[in-house]
Protein backbone atom coordinates (compact mmCIF):
# COMPACT_ATOMS: atom_id res chain seq x y z
CA UNK A 1 0.00 0.00 0.00
CA UNK A 2 2.62 2.55 0.91
CA UNK A 3 4.84 1.64 -2.21
CA UNK A 4 1.27 2.46 -3.91
CA UNK A 5 1.15 5.79 -2.42
CA UNK A 6 4.77 6.46 -3.47
CA UNK A 7 4.22 5.88 -6.80
CA UNK A 8 0.92 7.83 -6.70
CA UNK A 9 2.53 10.74 -5.38
CA UNK A 10 5.91 10.28 -7.32
CA UNK A 11 3.80 9.96 -11.02
CA UNK A 12 1.85 13.51 -9.61
CA UNK A 13 4.32 15.11 -8.94
CA UNK A 14 5.57 14.27 -12.65
CA UNK A 15 2.62 14.96 -14.11
CA UNK A 16 2.82 18.76 -12.24
CA UNK A 17 6.72 19.33 -13.33
CA UNK A 18 5.93 18.48 -17.41
CA UNK A 19 2.99 21.22 -16.75
CA UNK A 20 5.43 23.87 -15.84
CA UNK A 21 7.70 22.63 -18.30
CA UNK A 22 5.54 22.75 -20.74
CA UNK A 23 4.23 26.23 -19.93
CA UNK A 24 1.35 25.29 -18.73
CA UNK A 25 1.31 26.75 -15.45
CA UNK A 26 -1.38 28.91 -15.66
CA UNK A 27 -3.94 26.24 -15.41
CA UNK A 28 -3.19 25.61 -11.19
CA UNK A 29 -3.31 29.48 -10.95
CA UNK A 30 -6.84 29.14 -12.90
CA UNK A 31 -7.91 26.69 -10.63
CA UNK A 32 -6.80 28.46 -7.75
CA UNK A 33 -8.87 31.49 -8.73
CA UNK A 34 -12.07 30.16 -9.81
CA UNK A 35 -12.46 27.41 -6.82
CA UNK A 36 -11.85 30.31 -4.67
CA UNK A 37 -13.61 33.01 -6.21
CA UNK A 38 -16.62 31.43 -8.31
CA UNK A 39 -17.54 29.38 -11.78
CA UNK A 40 -14.86 27.34 -12.92
CA UNK A 41 -15.20 28.82 -16.29
CA UNK A 42 -14.97 32.71 -17.71
CA UNK A 43 -18.19 34.63 -16.90
CA UNK A 44 -20.02 37.81 -16.95
CA UNK A 45 -19.40 37.80 -12.93
CA UNK A 46 -15.77 37.82 -13.41
CA UNK A 47 -14.97 41.24 -11.24
CA UNK A 48 -13.52 40.34 -8.53
CA UNK A 49 -11.46 36.87 -9.38
CA UNK A 50 -8.66 39.23 -11.04
CA UNK A 51 -6.83 42.48 -10.51
CA UNK A 52 -8.27 45.63 -12.09
CA UNK A 53 -7.20 49.14 -12.58
CA UNK A 54 -10.51 51.66 -12.29
CA UNK A 55 -11.98 53.27 -15.21
CA UNK A 56 -13.02 56.73 -13.71
CA UNK A 57 -15.71 58.55 -14.37
CA UNK A 58 -17.18 61.93 -13.73
CA UNK A 59 -20.36 64.36 -13.01
CA UNK A 60 -22.44 60.62 -13.54
CA UNK A 61 -25.53 61.18 -15.57
CA UNK A 62 -28.65 58.91 -15.76
CA UNK A 63 -30.03 57.82 -18.90
CA UNK A 64 -33.37 60.23 -19.97
CA UNK A 65 -36.41 57.23 -19.53
CA UNK A 66 -39.06 57.51 -22.48
CA UNK A 67 -42.82 57.98 -21.29
CA UNK A 68 -42.70 54.59 -22.37
CA UNK A 69 -40.22 53.17 -20.23
CA UNK A 70 -40.95 49.69 -19.46
CA UNK A 71 -44.55 49.43 -20.63
CA UNK A 72 -43.52 47.57 -23.72
CA UNK A 73 -44.20 43.61 -23.97
CA UNK A 74 -41.80 41.27 -24.81
CA UNK A 75 -42.89 38.42 -27.15
CA UNK A 76 -43.16 35.22 -25.68
CA UNK A 77 -40.47 33.69 -28.51
CA UNK A 78 -38.47 36.78 -27.33
CA UNK A 79 -38.55 35.57 -24.13
CA UNK A 80 -37.98 32.11 -24.50
CA UNK A 81 -34.70 32.86 -26.17
CA UNK A 82 -33.53 35.37 -23.46
CA UNK A 83 -34.16 32.32 -20.29
CA UNK A 84 -32.65 30.08 -22.81
CA UNK A 85 -30.02 31.53 -23.45
CA UNK A 86 -29.17 32.81 -19.74
CA UNK A 87 -29.29 36.70 -20.23
CA UNK A 88 -28.50 38.94 -17.28
CA UNK A 89 -29.45 42.48 -19.01
CA UNK A 90 -31.70 43.63 -22.01
CA UNK A 91 -31.93 47.68 -22.34
CA UNK A 92 -32.69 49.27 -25.77
CA UNK A 93 -32.40 53.08 -25.94
CA UNK A 94 -34.72 54.76 -28.70
CA UNK A 95 -34.17 58.63 -30.43
CA UNK A 96 -31.36 58.63 -26.98
CA UNK A 97 -33.89 57.60 -24.71
CA UNK A 98 -34.59 54.84 -22.45
CA UNK A 99 -37.25 52.39 -23.65
CA UNK A 100 -36.81 49.20 -21.60
CA UNK A 101 -34.32 48.29 -19.20
CA UNK A 102 -34.77 44.34 -17.39
CA UNK A 103 -32.17 42.68 -15.16
CA UNK A 104 -32.26 38.54 -14.22
CA UNK A 105 -29.83 36.60 -12.38
CA UNK A 106 -29.61 38.84 -9.12
CA UNK A 107 -27.91 41.30 -11.60
CA UNK A 108 -29.10 44.79 -11.59
CA UNK A 109 -28.41 48.30 -13.24
CA UNK A 110 -25.47 49.20 -11.36
CA UNK A 111 -23.93 45.46 -11.97
CA UNK A 112 -20.51 45.41 -13.74
CA UNK A 113 -20.37 42.56 -16.12
CA UNK A 114 -17.71 41.33 -18.09
CA UNK A 115 -17.27 42.62 -22.03
CA UNK A 116 -15.18 39.93 -23.08
CA UNK A 117 -14.37 40.67 -26.71
CA UNK A 118 -16.31 43.82 -26.66
CA UNK A 119 -13.42 45.19 -25.54
CA UNK A 120 -12.09 44.82 -28.96
CA UNK A 121 -14.36 47.16 -30.45
CA UNK A 122 -13.51 50.14 -27.39
CA UNK A 123 -10.27 49.04 -28.29
CA UNK A 124 -10.18 49.84 -31.70
CA UNK A 125 -12.16 53.23 -30.74
CA UNK A 126 -9.59 54.49 -28.60
CA UNK A 127 -6.85 54.11 -31.53
CA UNK A 128 -9.77 57.05 -32.94
CA UNK A 129 -8.69 58.89 -30.07
CA UNK A 130 -5.50 58.23 -30.22
CA UNK A 131 -5.06 59.48 -33.86
CA UNK A 132 -6.94 62.92 -32.79
CA UNK A 133 -4.88 63.24 -30.16
CA UNK A 134 -1.70 63.04 -32.48
CA UNK A 135 -0.56 59.91 -31.20
CA UNK A 136 -0.77 57.96 -34.15
CA UNK A 137 -0.55 59.29 -37.69
CA UNK A 138 -3.13 56.85 -38.73
CA UNK A 139 -4.73 53.80 -38.58
CA UNK A 140 -1.97 52.35 -40.94
CA UNK A 141 0.88 53.38 -38.88
CA UNK A 142 3.19 50.55 -38.88
CA UNK A 143 3.85 48.56 -35.74
CA UNK A 144 7.24 48.63 -35.83
CA UNK A 145 7.02 52.73 -35.16
CA UNK A 146 6.22 51.38 -31.49
CA UNK A 147 7.88 48.13 -31.59
CA UNK A 148 11.25 48.53 -33.83
CA UNK A 149 11.63 44.43 -32.97
CA UNK A 150 9.73 44.27 -35.71
CA UNK A 151 11.25 45.71 -38.52
CA UNK A 152 13.72 42.90 -38.91
CA UNK A 153 11.05 40.57 -39.35
CA UNK A 154 10.24 39.49 -42.59
CA UNK A 155 6.49 39.91 -42.58
CA UNK A 156 6.59 41.87 -39.17
CA UNK A 157 8.01 44.91 -40.70
CA UNK A 158 4.55 45.69 -42.94
CA UNK A 159 2.33 44.81 -39.65
CA UNK A 160 0.24 48.22 -39.34
CA UNK A 161 -2.38 48.85 -36.64
CA UNK A 162 -5.29 48.75 -39.06
CA UNK A 163 -4.43 44.99 -39.62
CA UNK A 164 -4.68 43.90 -36.09
CA UNK A 165 -7.99 46.00 -35.54
CA UNK A 166 -9.44 43.97 -39.21
CA UNK A 167 -7.94 40.47 -37.68
CA UNK A 168 -5.20 40.37 -40.36
CA UNK A 169 -2.17 39.97 -39.40
CA UNK A 170 -0.92 36.73 -40.00
CA UNK A 171 0.03 35.73 -36.67
CA UNK A 172 0.55 31.92 -35.57
CA UNK A 173 -2.23 31.87 -33.63
CA UNK A 174 -4.91 29.43 -33.36
CA UNK A 175 -8.24 30.87 -31.85
CA UNK A 176 -9.39 27.93 -29.60
CA UNK A 177 -11.89 28.20 -26.56
CA UNK A 178 -12.55 24.49 -25.82
CA UNK A 179 -9.54 23.05 -24.04
CA UNK A 180 -7.56 24.58 -21.12
CA UNK A 181 -4.23 24.09 -22.81
CA UNK A 182 -5.38 26.60 -25.59
CA UNK A 183 -3.31 30.02 -26.16
CA UNK A 184 -6.70 31.52 -25.54
CA UNK A 185 -7.15 29.68 -21.87
CA UNK A 186 -3.38 30.80 -21.23
CA UNK A 187 -3.96 34.58 -21.83
CA UNK A 188 -7.06 34.74 -20.01
CA UNK A 189 -5.11 33.36 -16.80
CA UNK A 190 -1.25 34.48 -17.50
CA UNK A 191 0.64 36.73 -15.60
CA UNK A 192 2.55 38.51 -18.46
CA UNK A 193 0.34 38.88 -21.44
CA UNK A 194 3.16 40.89 -23.54
CA UNK A 195 5.74 38.16 -23.12
CA UNK A 196 3.22 35.55 -24.58
CA UNK A 197 2.26 38.32 -27.02
CA UNK A 198 5.85 39.40 -28.15
CA UNK A 199 6.63 35.69 -28.27
CA UNK A 200 3.63 34.54 -31.20
CA UNK A 201 5.33 34.39 -34.60
CA UNK A 202 4.28 35.84 -37.73
CA UNK A 203 3.57 33.04 -40.49
CA UNK A 204 2.30 34.97 -43.41
CA UNK A 205 2.08 38.71 -45.16
CA UNK A 206 -0.87 40.79 -43.32
CA UNK A 207 -3.47 42.32 -44.83
CA UNK A 208 -4.02 39.36 -46.88
CA UNK A 209 -6.16 37.28 -44.67
CA UNK A 210 -8.86 37.45 -42.34
CA UNK A 211 -8.37 35.02 -39.25
CA UNK A 212 -9.91 36.11 -35.90
CA UNK A 213 -6.74 36.05 -32.99
CA UNK A 214 -7.34 37.47 -29.92
CA UNK A 215 -3.66 38.14 -29.25
CA UNK A 216 -3.74 40.94 -32.08
CA UNK A 217 -6.14 43.04 -29.35
CA UNK A 218 -3.53 41.95 -27.12
CA UNK A 219 -0.41 43.51 -29.52
CA UNK A 220 -2.90 46.59 -30.52
CA UNK A 221 -2.99 47.65 -26.48
CA UNK A 222 0.41 47.29 -26.37
CA UNK A 223 1.24 49.48 -29.39
CA UNK A 224 -1.54 51.50 -28.06
CA UNK A 225 0.33 52.18 -24.68
CA UNK A 226 3.23 52.41 -26.11
CA UNK A 227 1.82 55.19 -28.29
CA UNK A 228 0.31 57.12 -26.43
CA UNK A 229 2.21 56.41 -23.08
CA UNK A 230 -0.59 56.12 -20.73
CA UNK A 231 -2.14 53.17 -19.49
CA UNK A 232 -5.23 51.85 -21.34
CA UNK A 233 -7.78 52.38 -18.01
CA UNK A 234 -6.86 56.00 -17.98
CA UNK A 235 -7.08 56.68 -21.35
CA UNK A 236 -10.17 55.47 -21.71
CA UNK A 237 -11.71 57.13 -18.88
CA UNK A 238 -9.98 60.59 -19.87
CA UNK A 239 -11.59 60.09 -24.05
CA UNK A 240 -14.62 58.14 -23.12
CA UNK A 241 -15.87 57.18 -19.66
CA UNK A 242 -15.64 60.87 -18.03
CA UNK A 243 -16.92 63.20 -21.45
CA UNK A 244 -19.75 60.23 -21.73
CA UNK A 245 -20.64 60.79 -17.95
CA UNK A 246 -20.85 57.67 -17.09
CA UNK A 247 -23.34 56.41 -13.92
CA UNK A 248 -20.76 53.75 -12.53
CA UNK A 249 -16.91 53.48 -12.86
CA UNK A 250 -15.76 50.75 -14.67
CA UNK A 251 -12.77 48.23 -14.39
CA UNK A 252 -10.64 46.62 -16.83
CA UNK A 253 -8.62 43.67 -15.75
CA UNK A 254 -5.11 43.17 -15.42
CA UNK A 255 -1.89 40.80 -15.21
CA UNK A 256 0.51 40.61 -12.91
CA UNK A 257 2.62 42.85 -14.58
CA UNK A 258 -0.06 45.68 -14.71
CA UNK A 259 -0.99 45.55 -18.19
CA UNK A 260 -5.11 45.71 -19.00
CA UNK A 261 -6.15 42.78 -20.76
CA UNK A 262 -7.08 44.66 -24.05
CA UNK A 263 -8.47 41.19 -25.85
CA UNK A 264 -11.03 41.68 -23.10
CA UNK A 265 -12.27 42.01 -19.86
CA UNK A 266 -13.47 45.57 -19.62
CA UNK A 267 -16.52 45.38 -16.85
CA UNK A 268 -19.33 47.54 -17.23
CA UNK A 269 -22.79 48.47 -16.65
CA UNK A 270 -25.10 47.79 -19.26
CA UNK A 271 -26.45 51.74 -19.13
CA UNK A 272 -22.65 52.61 -19.55
CA UNK A 273 -22.17 49.86 -22.57
CA UNK A 274 -25.72 51.43 -23.95
CA UNK A 275 -23.84 55.38 -23.93
CA UNK A 276 -21.06 54.44 -26.22
CA UNK A 277 -23.04 52.17 -28.45
CA UNK A 278 -25.11 55.50 -28.96
CA UNK A 279 -22.23 57.65 -29.34
CA UNK A 280 -20.32 55.62 -32.05
CA UNK A 281 -23.77 55.44 -34.02
CA UNK A 282 -23.95 59.12 -33.88
CA UNK A 283 -20.16 59.15 -35.16
CA UNK A 284 -18.63 59.82 -32.80
CA UNK A 285 -21.13 63.43 -31.75
CA UNK A 286 -22.33 64.38 -28.28
CA UNK A 287 -24.10 67.19 -27.97
CA UNK A 288 -22.54 68.79 -30.61
CA UNK A 289 -18.98 67.87 -29.73
CA UNK A 290 -16.80 65.68 -31.54
CA UNK A 291 -15.78 63.21 -29.18
CA UNK A 292 -14.25 61.03 -32.58
CA UNK A 293 -13.69 62.20 -35.70
CA UNK A 294 -16.60 61.78 -37.93
CA UNK A 295 -14.17 60.23 -40.82
CA UNK A 296 -12.65 57.34 -38.20
CA UNK A 297 -15.77 56.37 -36.96
CA UNK A 298 -16.96 55.40 -40.36
CA UNK A 299 -14.22 53.57 -41.19
CA UNK A 300 -14.53 52.45 -37.99
CA UNK A 301 -17.78 50.68 -39.05
CA UNK A 302 -16.78 49.95 -42.70
CA UNK A 303 -16.65 45.99 -43.57
CA UNK A 304 -13.08 44.89 -45.08
CA UNK A 305 -12.97 43.91 -48.49
CA UNK A 306 -11.41 40.07 -46.70
CA UNK A 307 -14.68 39.83 -44.37
CA UNK A 308 -17.71 42.13 -45.23
CA UNK A 309 -19.11 40.81 -41.59
CA UNK A 310 -16.28 42.72 -39.62
CA UNK A 311 -14.84 46.15 -39.68
CA UNK A 312 -12.60 47.85 -37.06
CA UNK A 313 -12.79 44.87 -34.56
CA UNK A 314 -17.09 45.85 -35.03
CA UNK A 315 -19.06 43.37 -36.70
CA UNK A 316 -21.50 44.28 -39.40
CA UNK A 317 -24.88 42.64 -40.79
CA UNK A 318 -25.66 44.42 -44.67
CA UNK A 319 -27.25 41.33 -45.28
CA UNK A 320 -30.64 41.58 -42.77
CA UNK A 321 -33.90 44.14 -43.83
CA UNK A 322 -32.24 46.29 -41.23
CA UNK A 323 -28.76 46.55 -41.09
CA UNK A 324 -26.87 47.23 -37.92
CA UNK A 325 -23.53 47.55 -36.21
CA UNK A 326 -22.22 45.42 -33.10
CA UNK A 327 -19.63 45.18 -30.17
CA UNK A 328 -19.93 40.87 -29.66
CA UNK A 329 -18.38 39.39 -26.69
CA UNK A 330 -18.14 35.66 -25.72
CA UNK A 331 -21.15 34.31 -23.94
CA UNK A 332 -23.36 36.29 -25.71
CA UNK A 333 -22.28 39.83 -24.90
CA UNK A 334 -23.69 42.73 -27.41
CA UNK A 335 -23.91 46.02 -28.15
CA UNK A 336 -26.01 46.20 -31.13
CA UNK A 337 -26.48 49.94 -32.98
CA UNK A 338 -29.11 50.23 -36.14
CA UNK A 339 -28.89 53.63 -37.72
CA UNK A 340 -32.08 53.15 -39.19
CA UNK A 341 -33.71 52.79 -36.02
CA UNK A 342 -31.97 55.38 -34.08
CA UNK A 343 -31.49 51.99 -31.97
CA UNK A 344 -29.32 50.87 -29.54
CA UNK A 345 -29.74 47.63 -27.74
CA UNK A 346 -27.49 45.94 -25.01
CA UNK A 347 -27.32 42.37 -24.29
CA UNK A 348 -25.57 40.46 -21.79
CA UNK A 349 -25.67 36.73 -20.70
CA UNK A 350 -23.68 33.73 -19.76
CA UNK A 351 -24.10 31.15 -22.71
CA UNK A 352 -21.74 29.34 -24.77
CA UNK A 353 -23.31 27.72 -27.64
CA UNK A 354 -25.11 30.41 -29.43
CA UNK A 355 -25.65 29.83 -33.12
CA UNK A 356 -23.61 31.65 -35.43
CA UNK A 357 -24.47 31.74 -39.32
CA UNK A 358 -21.81 31.38 -42.35
CA UNK A 359 -19.76 34.39 -41.41
CA UNK A 360 -19.61 33.67 -37.88
CA UNK A 361 -21.59 36.05 -36.84
CA UNK A 362 -24.25 34.86 -33.87
CA UNK A 363 -27.71 34.76 -34.92
CA UNK A 364 -29.26 35.99 -32.01
CA UNK A 365 -28.04 39.40 -32.78
CA UNK A 366 -30.26 39.36 -36.00
CA UNK A 367 -33.34 37.67 -34.11
CA UNK A 368 -32.85 40.79 -31.31
CA UNK A 369 -32.83 43.09 -33.78
CA UNK A 370 -35.98 41.76 -35.38
CA UNK A 371 -37.57 41.36 -32.69
CA UNK A 372 -36.93 44.64 -30.66
CA UNK A 373 -37.01 47.11 -33.23
CA UNK A 374 -40.81 45.92 -33.64
CA UNK A 375 -41.40 47.62 -30.22
CA UNK A 376 -41.11 51.34 -31.66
Amino acid sequence: MKKLLAASLVGISAGIAVVFIFGYGYIFKALAINLKKGPITPSIDDEEKFPSRIVQNHDPQQWEKSDTYNTKTLSENLLKELKKTRTSSLLIVHDGKLIHEQYWKDHNSSSLMNSFSMAKGILSVLVGCAIDDGYLQSEDQLISSVFPQYKNNQYGKFLTFRHLMTMQAGLDWEEEYHHPFAENSKQYFVDDLAEQAFGVKMKEMPGQKYEYQSVSAQLLGLALRKATGKELAFYLSEKIWKPLKMEFPAKWSIDEKGMEKAFCCIHAAPRDFAKLGQLIMQEGNLEGKQLISKEYCKKLLTPTQENDAFCFTIWADDDSALKCRFFYGFLGQFIIMIPEKNMVIVKTGFYNRLEVDKKMRPVQVKFLVEELSRLI
